[in-house]
């Protein structure tokens, strides 16, 4: 493949840009902007080591590193280029610009990360991990990508296309072999082999109700009747004043929102405004915004003073039911927290009660689905093994190969094995240039 070049660092100032290249010639270009320091030349660079040496950019030459990495043994199984330069914006730029002129092509978005999908150094869902892990927002996101990044989802998926591939080679044999007496299908036992991979990939595919919320974050609305401590619950949560407190009916009169993390999940929160009867237009429009918040939320915190708690009706959300200002009074019974939004106290004691309603206990290990494309994959593949499965005892074993081999290939989506080129491009669409 021709050379493409790129600035693989952040734009901006900063201690060390590099500046990318790969393929077939990379490291004749090199050869022709580049002079070391030491004795070796670039055509003899031991693979992997850093060189010092003299960079000639556009104009003007800077002083950096240059390291080479032979193929197949990188990361997109080309040859590479590095050339570590000083942080700058104009120097990366002046470097980039003289790989140009010596025929390397700019890259495109996610290029170098496509090249090493095609040369089979990475699956498709571990490109996905990586650029989830690049844009997470919180722990478990970069951790739920790592995952994906180490190919621990690929590893599932291929033992489960395994599975199929097994079943259809035995309709394959009876199909093939009739003279051996095979034509007797054991349709009982592909029945319940279907039922058992189905069954795991429903469990796979279970886990993106959790793993949209690690990589997108859980939205929390509080909401409450006016001035019974909502804002303030806000503030003690966030750990700083987001929202004006007064004891002023009405104040809040939109949503206010601030983001945490809890156990490293990030939580979009949402103080809304009091719901209650009110003639003022202004404040009207507040409360409607609420109920739409309220409604769409994954959390709802219902707080209350002791004064009755609102009415939530239009929602699938979790509600947690929450007795605020307990400095002042103690209430009977009847919430699952009881707080001090001034104080302080049962602030963390609801920070947990929020994850475990949420997300509950995470596992460290655990492949969660956190691509809606992987998901959308899963269930056709049960889909397709559901109709398998239903039809089994009135099709020939040819067509009923069909539905399995479809199976087959929705699985195959994740992975990449049967992506087609839409799916491959809008899945690198999503990365920066130099990566």
């Amino acid at each position: 493949m021709e050379v493409i070049s790129a600035i693989s660092t952040a734009p901006g100032t900063g201690g060390v840009a590099i500046i990318r290249m790969s393929g077939e010639g990379c490291l004749d270009i090199a050869r022709k902007m580049f002079k070391p320091a030491g004795k070796t030349k670039v055509e003899n660079f031991i693979p992997n080591m850093m060189y010092p040496g003299v960079i000639e950019g556009t104009g003007f030459t800077d002083f950096g590193m240059c390291v080479y990495f032979k193929a197949p043994k990188s990361f997109t199984g080309e040859d590479i280029v590095e050339l570590h330069c000083h942080g700058g914006i104009q120097i990366a730029r002046g470097i980039l610009s003289k790989t140009v002129s010596l025929s390397a092509r700019p890259a495109e978005k996610g290029e170098f990360t496509k090249r090493a999908f095609i040369n089979g150094k990475l699956s498709l869902s571990s490109a996905e991990g990586m650029i989830d892990m690049i844009n997470a927002e919180s722990l478990a996101s970069v951790r739920a990508g790592s995952m994906l990044y180490s190919e621990k989802l690929t590893s599932e998926i291929k033992l489960l296309q395994s599975e199929i591939t097994l079943i259809l080679a035995e309709i394959s044999a009876d199909l093939d072999y009739p003279e051996e007496d095979l034509d007797n299908l054991n349709t009982p036992k592909i029945k319940r082999e279907i039922i058992e991979i189905s069954e795991k990939l429903k469990k796979l595919a279970a886990s993106y109700s959790c793993g949209k919320k690690i990589k997108e974050g859980v939205t929390v609305a509080i909401c409450g009747k006016p001035n019974t401590g909502k804002s303030s619950l806000l503030n003690a949560m966030l750990g700083y004043d987001k929202a004006i407190v007064s004891s002023e009916a009405g104040t809040t009169r939109d949503a206010v929102e601030g983001t945490l993390q809890i156990d490293g999940v990030k939580y979009n929160l949402t103080d809304t405004a009091g719901i209650r009867e009110t003639s003022g237009e202004v404040e009207s429009i507040g409360i409607a915004r609420a109920e739409k918040i309220i409604s769409s939320a994954d959390i709802v915190i219902s707080v209350d003073d002791g004064r009755g708690e609102v009415n939530i009706t239009k929602t699938s959300a979790n509600i947690i039911r929450v007795y605020n200002k307990c400095d002042i009074s103690r209430p009977q019974c009847g919430y699952d927290a009881v707080i001090s939004a001034r104080t302080g106290e049962g602030i963390e004691q609801l920070k947990s009660l929020i994850s475990q309603k949420s997300v509950g206990e995470l596992a460290l290990d655990k492949a969660y689905i956190i691509e809606e494309r992987h998901h959308s994959a899963l269930m056709r593949a049960v889909q397709a093994l559901s109709s398998a499965q239903q039809n089994a005892d009135e099709y020939t074993p040819d067509i009923l190969s069909i539905d399995i081999k479809e199976a087959w290939d929705c699985l195959g989506e994740i992975t990449g094995e049967t992506a087609n080129e839409q799916i491959i491009n809008t899945v690198f669409e999503k990365f920066c240039v130099g990566k």
